[in-house]
């Protein structure tokens, strides 16, 4: 089933601006390209050619960018953060984005929901060392307490071997499990899109 109506927000946290080439630009494409395939639209947007302030509100003021981005956020079903690692540790452009999340939790409808609730949660991660599972795992936790939700197989993620160069965008082909691993993802993120949508959390008491 497809519902070109469900729409998601694909944040990319890389460190660089554009137009450089990044692996997690080119993953979050990728990602795009498959929620299509499922009926679903998407829009990437790479916060660091954005002027997103450091805080925890929802506005730090004097031109801060990320108002416009959370409205783009609100208006989505599905919020896709694709980061590179560092380290073995998320982006510093992925940890700004949830801190700038965490002003949801003071954020609620008329019945009590934050505003974030009933939207799903997707990670997307790159790199040259281990630690994906450990980004995905941060990510997915930051992005559920600050009310969304995620679907089974929520992450998708390349990492190369070990003490060697070669980045994501230079590789030949999409390894086939990791290709594998970005459709169950959407696959999934679209399914409890629709169903939360349908069917949203009941009102706080």
């Amino acid at each position: 089933m497809t519902d070109a109506s469900l729409h998601a927000l694909v944040l990319v946290c890389t460190l660089k601006p554009s137009p450089a080439e990044s692996s997690s630009q080119l993953l979050a494409e990728q990602v795009v390209a498959e929620l299509e395939k499922h009926g679903a639209s998407g829009e990437i947007i790479r916060v660091v050619d954005h002027d997103v302030r450091f805080g925890v509100s929802t506005d730090e003021g004097d031109g801060d960018g990320w108002p416009a981005i959370r409205a783009k956020l609100l208006a989505s079903d599905i919020l896709v953060i694709a980061t590179p690692i560092w380290m073995g540790q998320p982006s510093s452009v992925c940890k700004m984005t949830l801190e700038r999340l965490d002003a949801e939790l003071g954020e609620t409808d008329d019945e009590g929901r934050m505003l974030t609730e009933g939207k799903v949660a997707m990670v997307a991660v790159v790199g040259n060392e281990d630690g994906a599972h450990h980004t995905v795992a941060e990510v997915l936790q930051g992005l559920n307490d600050t009310g969304f939700t995620a679907a089974s197989t929520a992450g998708t993620y390349w990492v190369g071997e070990a003490m060697q160069g070669t980045d994501y965008l230079e590789l030949e082909k999409t390894p086939e499990k990791t290709a594998s691993a970005t459709e169950a993802a959407v696959r999934n993120a679209v399914h409890l899109a629709r169903l939360l949508r349908d069917s949203p959390y009941p009102a706080s008491a």
